[in-house]
């Protein structure tokens, strides 16, 4: 691998990683502040970005999979699962968290999702626990006591709508992260998140379609903001995560996405002026750990 290569493989997963965590700030001040609907902001981010990044297969790779993909049954199938329960759920999820509480906390509880796996193989008994997966379990609970309470079991620092669907979206991005398994060693990756992303779109549009807005009640403000989330928050972040994977490992792509929470807080904290106790860092502090110690210790399968 050539130096170049390499420097080039850092800038996209950081560009990436730091675009998802700020997105999510960006769609909370999009809620607080224009009061935009997150249902349709999550059909129209979905739909856009699913569209682009298929674009993005077209012109740049083996475009015949787009199309291939839907015609074996089993597969079609397994992806339009993966885009309602996995893609749509762990988007609307998260979306919800940020809209019922903030950005910083949403993305931290999201991140919940590699402890809720490896609980669940050991359920399935399909790992054995290893210390490193107690230390990383261990983590994950103390860093969410603290996130959520700052400390103090008497109340909780964060609006339980905002806890219940962070916890969700942690669930759903843990089977988004399993089912996505089989479909992944089949095609590319472009393909299955970029028709993931239309179909749960699409679905959700039935419910609220994106065209129902009042055009002329949005500033040239908010769709700069709609822009960033839809453009670089979800499409871009993506592509350069998995774009970075042909000059990273994937450890090292796993370690410099812990960014994308960290950004998250830093935006919520500093940019939106949202509160966060001392307890509350130190919370962080042990999710992003967690996320780092993770990283360190994936395989290459």
């Amino acid at each position: 691998m050539t130096m170049p290569a390499r420097r080039t493989g850092l800038f996209l997963v950081i560009t990436g990683a730091t675009f998802w965590g700020v997105g999510g700030t960006v769609a909370q001040k999009l809620f607080q502040d224009y009061a935009i609907d997150v249902n349709w902001l999550v059909s129209t981010r979905l739909v856009i970005a699913g569209l682009l990044l298929l674009t993005v297969q077209f012109f740049g790779k083996d475009r015949s999979q787009i199309l291939g993909v839907w015609k074996k049954g089993r597969t079609a199938v397994q992806l339009i699962i993966f885009g309602l329960l996995g893609m749509l759920g762990v988007q609307y999820t998260y979306m919800a968290s940020i809209n019922h509480g903030n950005a910083a906390v949403a993305t931290l509880l999201q991140y919940l999702a590699p402890a809720m796996i490896i609980i669940y193989l050991l359920l399935r008994r399909q790992t054995v626990l290893t210390r490193r997966d107690l230390l990383t379990v261990l983590l994950a609970l103390t860093g969410t006591f603290f996130l959520l309470t700052n400390g103090s079991i008497s109340g909780l620092s964060v609006p339980a709508p905002g806890i219940i669907w962070g916890v969700l979206s942690g669930i759903a991005l843990a089977f988004y992260t399993l089912y996505a398994v089989p479909l992944l060693k089949e095609y590319d990756s472009l393909v299955i998140v970029g028709w993931a992303m239309f179909i749960g779109g699409l679905a959700l549009s039935v419910i609220h379609p994106p065209w129902q807005v009042d055009v002329g009640s949005l500033t040239l403000e908010v769709y700069g903001y709609l822009i960033f989330v839809i453009i670089f928050g979800t499409m871009i972040a993506f592509w350069f995560y998995i774009e970075s994977l042909q000059s990273l490992s994937p450890k090292e792509t796993s370690l410099l996405g812990s960014l994308e929470p960290l950004s998250a807080v830093l935006t919520t904290v500093f940019w939106l002026n949202e509160s966060f106790g001392i307890f509350q860092w130190v919370g962080t502090a042990c999710i992003i750990g967690m996320i780092f110690l993770l990283a360190l210790n994936k395989k290459s399968s």
